[in-house]
């Protein structure tokens, strides 16, 4: 798969060993859905699950920094086996910190998808800062990288297939599919 990245953004895929994603904006489109019962409702585009699974395979970790909390998004990593998942923390770029003190991993080792402005101190930070389509134009501005597809709507698959396919992983992940 060839794609016409930037070279700056395929040397920071290279050095990547944990990608952390946003929730709200990434792994959804960031609509909030409630019901009439006043359950919350998300919906996760099933190519973005494919993609963590291909990370993991490709011995990529996958974590979560979400400022909200959502039992939605604990059954959804369960599914996905995602073991790093921090919720409800607006401050991320602490959280991130966090992450670290417990992790052999230097920040230029880590990419970070986020939407919105609670996401622009990460992304300001690690080694490959990512935003999606309908990301933040001022998020935009600061990311190293953009992708083509929205939030919710392909766009962590889309980041799966750039990091794999920068360190030389992807196309043995595919062959079984094909």
């Amino acid at each position: 798969m060839n794609e016409n990245y930037p070279s700056t953004v395929i040397k920071a895929a290279q050095k990547i060993k944990l990608i952390l994603l946003d929730v709200d904006g990434v792994l959804t489109d960031g609509r909030l859905y409630y019901g009439n019962d006043g359950e919350e409702l998300k919906a996760f585009d099933i190519q973005d699950g494919l993609g963590i699974k291909l990370l993991q395979k490709g011995g990529i970790d996958v974590g979560i920094i979400t400022g909200r909390t959502s039992k939605l998004l604990t059954r959804r990593t369960e599914e996905l086996d995602i073991e790093l998942l921090v919720q409800g923390r607006e401050d991320k770029l602490t959280a991130l910190n966090e992450i670290l003190e417990d992790r052999a991993i230097n920040l230029k080792e880590i990419a970070f998808v986020g939407d919105d402005l609670p996401d622009l101190a990460v992304i300001r930070r690690v080694g490959l800062g990512i935003t999606p389509a309908n990301g933040n134009r001022i998020v935009a501005s600061q990311a190293l990288w953009q992708t083509k597809k929205g939030g919710g709507q392909g766009a962590v698959r889309e980041v799966a297939e750039l990091i794999l396919n920068a360190q030389g992983k992807l196309e043995a992940l595919l062959a079984p599919y094909q």
